[in-house]
């Protein structure tokens, strides 16, 4: 059985970390904070995109910012062939 998530990292796919800073209405003048951390393609990040398309529609707090980091665990320089033998005494 393989994993659903290394498939995601084949296909391009890296793991993205959103800080969402927010306002609630109840406290206008408090900035608080909310980590999200999901599979997602850069750089159009659409699966971060359609979670904030969610949270504008049916979450009742102001986004102030987002600061996104992602990285690629899966990348194409991580394989390399190696041809040859090296004997150490």
């Amino acid at each position: 059985m393989v994993d659903h998530t290394f498939l995601r990292q084949l296909q391009g796919y890296g793991l993205t970390t959103a800080e969402i800073h927010f306002h609630r209405p109840d406290a206008p003048s408090l900035l608080q904070l909310f980590v999200w951390q999901q599979y997602d393609l850069a750089p159009d990040f659409p699966v971060l995109f359609d979670f904030l398309d969610f949270w504008r529609r049916e979450i009742d707090a102001a986004l102030h910012s987002v600061r996104i980091a992602h990285d690629q665990m899966v990348q194409p320089r991580e394989w390399l062939a190696v041809d040859g033998i090296i004997s150490l005494h």
